[in-house]
């Protein structure tokens, strides 16, 4: 998030910046003073409405076209900003976020049924007007989303543009007109976040250095992945979580319990690991090496894949996911909607910061089997590759899987939501993925293939896997457990699929 001393939202210009600027002022000034109106004076008072405009497409549920925003925001981002922690974060901030408002909205004028994330309560206003709901949840989401991306970096550029056309699409007005909700509502979320989360670690600028031995992580050599300080968010395991007490909460016991790497690197299973993914997990085959993938693991190893620029990435296919499912098993209800989707962002945000605690902050930060398997032949090379068709391992360490624990939270969350497993249909936008949709009988099904494609794609173990599954799972019973919970006066409705 940038550095603004003082939150203001979108509708709310700094007077003096230009004769257009101070006349857009103006108007927001006397909008304001008639809201402030409203509120002493009461009911002869008219509630202001958003300024007259186009016609507002208000299909479809708001949570997941405000999900979609973010993954097509994932899609623009490059380079470290678009780690997979710093993704994760900031779909649990916007979504959230998002539940809040929408629980005030609940507690004015439904009835709220469920705890807010961080705060919630009623608000002041004399009678509902106009899509207030589309209202709460969008005007949060867009101003989340500007706060975060609304300012280029060395990487990405600036999202403003791409975001005010979103809300524009959305409510035919431009997200720059006064709507008394920023006052009532907005504001104070978007605040009480933004506060929540400042100095949560995740700007933390050092750099990590490699022990140097046998077994340690070091660059692969690939593109991207030459020299040590390229290592992605070597520190994000510190970053504060959203719902556990710390990334080492659930932190899994080492590979075979192993004190050292040298204690590791004798042990069978070590070696029968590498063996696995040196026969399942290559490009092809060589002198050395036969390759034994078959048809069904190369078209899931694609299918989870995500790794590339311009995808929406793992969370992003997640997020997608969550949406596809819920409206496939018909949650139909905003309210419901909002908090599957918070409830899933939260399990995600933690579990980036689980995985990159076991990654780099344990006593084993495990090469990948790139390294170890080009030492046994030089010849063999991962079957993941990117859009140049070069071959590469993601530049990070190997154990655990940040897939593997991404799928144990998602599947986590969605079976207890769902009250167990169903089945469904979800999708990839991998560019070298032969299928492009796929369908489950259950979530756990979903998130085991997806812990096993990284061994298929030549860039994991399969303990990386097991144990980043376990820890998605630990993480998600915490999250369902402790946020977002039902209240004792309205128990949650059951949900069949």
């Amino acid at each position: 998030m940038n550095d603004r001393a003082t939150y203001r939202p979108r509708g709310f210009v700094r007077a003096g910046t230009s004769g257009g600027g101070r006349t857009r002022w103006r108007r927001r000034a006397t909008a304001l003073g008639a809201a402030l109106l409203m509120a002493v004076a009461g009911p002869a008072v008219v509630t202001p409405q958003p300024a007259a405009a186009a016609v507002p497409h208000f299909d479809g549920d708001p949570t997941q076209y405000w999900n979609a925003v973010l993954v097509d925001v994932f899609r623009q981002l490059n380079g470290p900003d678009a780690a997979p922690g710093k993704l994760a974060r900031a779909a649990a901030m916007m979504n959230a976020a998002l539940f809040d408002a929408e629980t005030m909205y609940h507690d004015k004028w439904r009835v709220r049924r469920f705890r807010p994330y961080l705060q919630a309560g009623s608000y002041f206003s004399v009678a509902e007007t106009d899509h207030e709901e589309e209202r709460v949840i969008g005007r949060t989401a867009y101003n989340i989303l500007l706060d975060l991306y609304g300012t280029a970096t060395t990487h990405s550029p600036s999202m403003t543009s791409l975001l005010d056309q979103r809300f524009t699409y959305r409510f035919g007005t431009s997200p720059a007109d006064f709507d008394y909700l920023d006052l009532q509502v907005v504001s104070s979320v978007v605040q009480r976040m933004r506060q929540f989360r400042s100095g949560d670690g995740s700007a933390n600028p050092n750099l990590y250095t490699p022990a140097g031995v046998p077994g340690s992580w070091r660059p692969t050599g690939d593109p991207g992945c030459s020299r040590p300080d390229q290592a992605g968010t070597p520190f994000w395991g510190q970053v504060k979580p959203f719902a556990l007490t710390s990334g080492s909460q659930f932190r899994p016991d080492t590979p075979q319990r192993a004190g050292s790497y040298a204690e590791l690197l004798a042990d069978p299973e070590y070696q029968r690991q590498v063996n696995e993914v040196r026969r399942l997990g290559g490009a092809a085959s060589t002198a050395a090496t036969r390759n034994e993938r078959t048809a069904d693991q190369t078209a899931a190893a694609k299918f989870w894949a995500n790794d590339v620029d311009d995808t929406y990435r793992p969370v992003g296919q997640l997020l997608t996911h969550t949406g596809q499912v819920a409206q496939q098993l018909g949650v139909g209800d905003k309210y419901e909607s909002a908090r599957l989707h918070a409830l899933v962002s939260l399990a995600l945000a933690d579990a980036s910061i689980a995985a990159w605690d076991a990654k780099y902050l344990t006593v084993i930060d495990l090469w990948r089997p790139e390294s170890a398997i080009r030492a046994i032949d030089p010849d063999w090379r991962p079957f993941s590759v990117d859009r140049n068709g070069t071959h590469f391992s993601p530049c990070f360490p190997a154990w655990v899987s940040g897939h593997a624990t991404f799928a144990g939270a998602w599947a986590g969350v969605m079976k207890r939501y769902f009250n167990g497993n169903a089945t469904f249909t979800v999708s990839t936008e991998d560019p070298t993925s032969p299928v492009k949709n796929k369908t489950f009988t259950s979530f756990d099904q979903a998130a085991q293939e997806n812990a096993q494609s990284r061994i298929w794609l030549g860039v994991h173990y399969p303990w990386d896997g097991s144990d980043g599954l376990v820890l998605g799972e630990n993480i998600a019973t915490h999250v369902f457990t402790n946020k977002l919970t039902p209240l004792p006066s309205a128990p949650l409705k059951a949900r069949s699929h």
